[in-house]
């Protein structure tokens, strides 16, 4: 990764948050914090790293992105049509009658959604089902999910970790979104996780935190994880609403929150 791949991220991201912005602004409310949180991983997996093909998006080889997470759709729905699976007039369709994009996601429903997503703690399931699969059948390909803080209180999350070592799946990258909040506070003053990073480890995966809004650091993280033997959990250490003040600032509260027209035009102008 150059300074040019870099800059390039670095405006995409921009972009990105601008069209998630319009798309939950149009539909009056959403999930704002936990979307914007996720965009710059996002952002570096289908434009750096994963082996994709939008003219073939059922690719068997593919590698595939399970947003286990499955609330913050719009960021991916954002990506998506910024590679050109979806049109982007369609994200004004956002949760609406008769839309392509539900608010969680839907792989009978979204071109390039690899997997319906929504009741947390299954997600990381399905994407461990498709790493066997692929060792199984002998795939040269990838599976990377995103697991929110707050999800991680499933314990169908841990029966996943659990599986994944015990089949050696070092072809499964798991992403903690490590915003510490969840829907109704503070992910300590709900359930006290403990040391996320340790946590991961004692199940057996090759475990690296880093600043999930740093590019280079998550891309390094991937190189090394594709090295191991084991599966890969890297924990970003992210900022819920990032990119956008009036949402940083409200905390948790942004879970699901709606912005004024000045508040919209505001933070638009701030990323631009």
């Amino acid at each position: 990764m150059n300074c040019n791949d870099l800059e390039k991220l670095q405006n995409k991201s921009k972009e990105i948050r601008k069209m998630l912005l319009e798309e939950i602004h149009n539909l009056g409310k959403g999930h704002y914090g936990g979307s914007l949180s996720i965009v710059d991983t996002l952002v570096l997996l289908y434009n750096f790293e994963m082996k994709i093909d939008v003219n073939n998006p059922k690719m068997e080889n593919r590698d595939r992105l399970v947003l286990s997470k499955g609330h913050a759709g719009p960021a991916l729905y954002a990506v998506l049509a910024d590679k050109g699976y979806i049109d982007k007039k369609d994200l004004m369709t956002l949760n609406k009658e008769n839309t392509s994009l539900p608010s969680h996601c839907d792989m009978n429903k979204t071109n390039g959604i690899d997997m319906t997503t929504g009741s947390l703690g299954q997600g990381i399931s399905c994407a461990v089902g498709m790493a066997k699969s692929a060792k199984i059948k002998k795939d040269d390909c990838y599976i990377y999910t995103i697991v929110g803080d707050g999800e991680c209180n499933e314990g169908q999350v841990w029966e996943a970790a659990i599986a994944a070592s015990a089949f050696k799946l070092n072809n499964l990258i798991v992403f903690i979104d490590y915003n510490k909040m969840q829907l109704d506070g503070n992910l300590v003053d709900i359930l006290d996780m403990g040391d996320m990073h340790k946590k991961w480890e004692s199940f057996g995966f090759y475990t690296k935190s880093v600043d999930g809004h740093n590019f280079e650091e998550i891309h390094n993280a991937i190189c090394e994880g594709k090295k191991q033997d084991n599966p890969v959990a890297i924990v970003l250490n992210t900022i819920k609403g990032k990119g956008v003040s009036v949402v940083e600032n409200v905390g948790y509260k942004n879970h699901s929150m709606g912005l004024s027209e000045d508040e919209f035009e505001k933070s638009i102008k701030e990323l631009s």
